[in-house]
């Protein structure tokens, strides 16, 4: 009796709990839809969305390519679900042996004139086949089922829809049913529940070997999604994510990018765009602006803002020996400054022989020593006189010698008039703010480089006085992650530049990437890149960049890049048909065709 007692108590106790969880919301209505209405037998409707599902049933007897491969490069609204089941090798081979055997005989003994006697040629071939395939290659054998889910907001979208997968699946080989009356059980099959029920199994089966099932592979579709990359945009052809993070080093090369596009497709949003993010992961920027288009952006970032022009009070001394220019345990560093400084001089004196060129050195050295300073390192050392036992402090800009001590070089002696006249500008003209000491600290991530003002015909003077401070603020620390944004890259490296200068371009997309840096290459005009020696640097720039990018280009920039990229035909006509914001990217060995997106508020600070 008490034991009975004990059991009834038992009962009440689990029915009161079951009563106080009747009430409760439970994981699965998250999930639940609001309504399914299964009335219709062409389709399904679920909380206002219509789903049509498909089946394929039948193949090409022989594959030579993916068979998913043009649905998965769609843009439509589409799940796709397959299932393989293994089957026993030895019953498969039992059964083959014996329909072998049957038709054989049918072969041997009927009559040529019957209507199915190539049918059945046609099997007793193939089962032969499958048979010789297993026992002699070990090969496995599989069942292979393959639904389509196919949805849409209206029933003519979906409709739609249908017909356009039908006829790129007949188009392809493939017999396609749609799934009446088991509109339910295929939309089951489609979500992740691995159900595959008795009902569809026996209309989508097909038998398929080890070797056959590569043709099923469903991601054949170009996509990057690098774990740590930032949002780039959207793959056009199938709407899948685009993220890239080009500092990988285990995925990539280098960091280095190329963007071309004609003016108005889009690159300098892009080029905004990835300044931006970039700017939030902390990374250090390094902008060189010929066309005033990143002020704005400078200051919502809040970076610093460089101008160099008749109306600026920021000056930079080209002149400058920096620290950070060369690696710690490195020596050498006036004969670095010299092979820039050449280069630089070779801008404003145009080609110069070897003869010239050597003067020239000589009276650069001059320049320095007046300054006190030589090839031996210590002299760019001075001791603090207030303190002492202090390690000795790298020298200054007010410590070496500007554009005027040069200058005043030049004139002592008759064979560099010419170059002294060429320098008047600099010193005593339009451009003198290039004779200064330098006075401003760099010590933001976010510089951008305004050489605007500069006008045409000496942006080139700016944009390498900036990219040659740049460089040294690159090489300061490896552990860094940083980026030096190249716009109009072919002032510096196409035929209005020179061989030092292109040489000292190539050499920082060389070498960036040992510095933890990225390059990047910015330019709508394409053959004027190539247009220096025969384009080796514009070619050396493009093949030292993992990454390109292609927006909207003319007939003739697209012919040219064909020949230093390899860009297929099909490629060609896609860059011609971009819209604005659309680009074509080399990631890599991939190539992808690209929407570049941006949210709301990326846009407002942007714009």
């Amino acid at each position: 009796m008490q034991l009975k007692n004990f059991i009834i108590e038992k009962e009440n106790k689990k029915e009161k709990n079951q009563n106080k969880l009747e009430g409760t919301f439970k994981q699965k209505d998250f999930l639940s839809p609001s309504y399914i209405n299964l009335s219709n037998p062409k389709y399904i409707e679920i909380d206002n969305l219509f789903y049509s599902n498909l089946i394929i049933t039948n193949y090409y007897h022989e594959q030579n390519d993916l068979l998913l491969k043009t649905i998965l490069d769609s843009n439509i609204n589409m799940n796709i679900s397959i299932f393989y089941e293994k089957q026993n090798p030895y019953q498969i081979v039992k059964d083959l042996t014996y329909h072998i055997g049957n038709v054989g005989v049918d072969l041997k003994t009927g009559n040529e004139n019957r209507e199915d006697i190539e049918i059945a040629a046609f099997t007793y071939q193939d089962a032969k086949y499958i048979r010789k395939e297993i026992q002699v290659n070990n090969e496995d054998i599989y069942f292979l089922y393959i639904y389509l889910n196919l949805y849409a907001e209206d029933k003519k979208e979906l409709e739609y829809m249908v017909n356009k997968i039908e006829g790129i699946l007949q188009a392809r080989g493939m017999q396609v049913k749609r799934a009446y009356f088991r509109q339910e059980q295929t939309f089951k099959a489609c979500m992740p529940l691995m159900e595959n029920e008795k009902e569809i199994k026996e209309v989508a089966k097909r038998n398929v070997l080890t070797s056959s099932l590569v043709c099923t592979y469903p991601f054949i579709s170009s996509a990057i999604f690098d774990e740590e990359g930032i949002f780039i945009g959207t793959n056009i052809y199938n709407n899948s994510l685009v993220f890239i993070d080009r500092y990988n080093t285990n995925k990539y090369k280098n960091a280095n990018m190329c963007i071309f596009g004609s003016s108005g497709a889009g690159k300098s949003f892009y080029i905004k765009l990835l300044a931006l993010r970039f700017r939030i992961l902390g990374i250090e920027q390094y902008i060189i602006d010929p066309d005033r288009e990143y002020t704005k952006l400078c200051e919502n970032l809040e970076g610093t803002l460089l101008k160099l022009g008749p109306s600026s009070q920021s000056y930079i001394n080209i002149f400058d020996i920096r620290e950070e220019s060369l690696e710690e345990g490195e020596g050498g560093y006036l004969a670095t400054k010299i092979s820039k400084l050449v280069g630089f001089f070779n801008l404003i004196f145009g080609n110069i022989d070897e003869e010239e060129k050597a003067i020239l050195e000589e009276k650069i050295i001059e320049v320095y020593k007046e300054k006190g300073i030589t090839f031996d390192d210590n002299t760019l050392y001075k001791l603090d006189s207030k303190k002492i036992n202090i390690k000795p402090i790298f020298k200054e800009s007010k410590d070496m010698p500007i554009l005027e001590d040069f200058y005043n070089i030049l004139e002592k002696d008759n064979k560099t008039q010419k170059m002294k006249t060429k320098l008047i500008p600099f010193v005593k003209g339009s451009l003198n703010f290039f004779n200064h000491y330098t006075n401003i600290e760099l010590n933001n991530k976010f510089i951008v480089a305004d050489v605007y003002e500069l006008g045409e015909e000496n942006l080139k003077y700016g944009m390498y006085l900036f990219t040659e401070l740049f460089w040294d603020k690159i090489k300061k620390d490896r552990k860094i992650k940083k980026a030096i944004y190249l716009d109009e890259i072919w002032r510096l490296i196409g035929v209005t530049s020179n061989k030092e200068v292109a040489s000292f371009i190539y050499k920082i997309f060389k070498t960036i990437r040992k510095y933890g840096g990225s390059g990047v290459a910015i330019t709508q005009d394409v053959s004027d890149l190539f247009s220096l020696e025969n384009g080796i640097y514009g070619k050396s720039i493009l093949n030292n960049s993992e990454l390109k990018t292609f927006f909207s280009l003319e007939e003739d920039n697209i012919k040219l890049l064909s020949e230093y990229t390899n860009m297929s035909e099909k490629e060609k006509i896609e860059i011609r048909s971009l819209k604005r914001g659309e680009c074509l990217m080399f990631v890599g060995d991939n190539h992808i065709l690209t929407k570049i997106e941006c949210s709301k508020e990326e846009k407002t600070i942007i714009e």
